[in-house]
């Protein structure tokens, strides 16, 4: 198995315990996770690959295509929490063990306001008189970032792709476009020439912002959550509330372990990642590590004792999946530029720049 540093200790008992139990040796290698996907796909199919990898559930529609990852039988998939399970599922099969899921919510200050906001509107009539920044948001000058604004976009029914019955995208059906979109893209230019969003404002400096109390409310994910803690006040995790008529979903992250196509040890790898790093205990030793909320729901309820990962897990919840279809690769540069576009009141009419940029996708699609 190729595994990143950090998980390679939690992963060493349960290794030595498949060994007892069946006489299997598993072997560790340790991987930068940033070169593990390029690295799978050259290696896999010469037969020197590994038999399993550690991923990250975008990667795996690249994988299939590639002929490089083997669908898994997990059992009972309602011990993992739905969203986990749709991450890793390509073409109706599931493709990955998930362990752990990741995404963004909205933070906010309950010294300067108590009570979550319901909604969009609620949430900049709260922000009134509490700092510089009515809400604080990263954005990039030329790419804006549809990441943290994804959200908000699906809070208008404008989806990246459409969702099929087992929750994978149909990467056919761009469904960004349309009516919502156009309404959306209009809410941006709006938010842009209010000031709400702006594209001087970094990543970095809206975590120094919002640790310095200039703003009540910020869109970010766990990672901030340190700095935050070091401010030293109150705060809560709440969903990011919809600008639209309906949830705001955002994108969640799943961290798993795939298996190869071209694995001459499929029961015994299957049996490992299964039972093994999909049981409960597995996945409470590799929570402590590194954080992220257990895709094991029996893990998770465990957790939840830690009040931020109940409060990013319960957003978790209500998102969808990050695409993990490879025509997603054609989506983001152009999406970033017209929101940037749009936010800086570059784009002229913001529902034509978005119609634009919406065929511009469906023909590199």
């Amino acid at each position: 198995m190729w595994v990143d540093a950090n998980r390679a200790p939690v992963l060493k008992p349960l290794a030595e315990q498949f060994k007892a139990d069946t006489g299997v040796t598993v072997n560790l290698v340790i991987k930068d996770n940033q070169k593990i996907p390029d690295e799978f796909i050259t290696q896999a199919p010469t037969g020197k690959g590994p038999d399993a990898i550690i991923t990250a559930h975008d990667n795996i529609g690249r994988f299939v295509e590639n002929g490089v990852v083997a669908p898994l039988e997990l059992g009972d998939a309602s011990v993992f929490q739905e969203v986990s399970v749709q991450g890793f599922t390509y073409n109706g099969n599931v493709y990955g063990v998930p362990y752990a899921i990741e995404n963004i919510a909205l933070l906010r200050n309950t010294e300067m306001v108590p009570e979550a906001p319901a909604t969009w509107a609620d949430l900049l009539t709260a922000a009134e008189g509490k700092g510089k920044y009515k809400v604080l948001v990263g954005l990039d000058p030329k790419a804006s970032d549809p990441y943290h604004l994804y959200p908000l976009q699906t809070s208008f029914g404008a989806p990246v792709f459409e969702l099929q019955d087992d929750g994978s995208y149909d990467a056919s059906k761009l469904a960004m476009g349309g009516e919502n979109g156009g309404k959306f893209a209009e809410w941006l230019a709006q938010m842009g020439k209010d000031g709400v969003l702006s594209l001087n404002i970094s990543p970095d400096i809206a975590k120094d912002q919002f640790v310095k109390k200039q703003s009540a409310f910020f869109i970010t994910g766990p990672w901030n959550l340190e700095a935050v803690k070091d401010a030293g006040f109150a705060y809560a995790i709440d969903p990011v509330p919809p600008a639209g008529d309906q949830n705001a979903a955002p994108f969640v992250g799943v961290q798993g372990f795939a298996m190869s196509a071209k694995s001459t040890n499929t029961v015994a790898t299957q049996k490992f990642l299964v039972e093994y790093i999909g049981s409960q205990q597995a996945q409470e030793a590799l929570f402590k590590e590194g954080n992220r909320a257990p895709a094991n729901k029996a893990a998770f309820e465990t957790a939840k004792a830690d009040a931020d990962v109940a409060g990013f897990g319960a957003v978790g919840a209500t998102g969808v999946p990050m695409p993990n279809v490879p025509a997603m690769g054609s989506v983001w540069a152009d999406w970033g530029q017209t929101q940037a576009n749009i936010i800086g009141q570059k784009a002229g009419d913001p529902k034509d720049a978005w119609a634009k940029m919406v065929t511009t996708i469906e023909g590199k699609i």
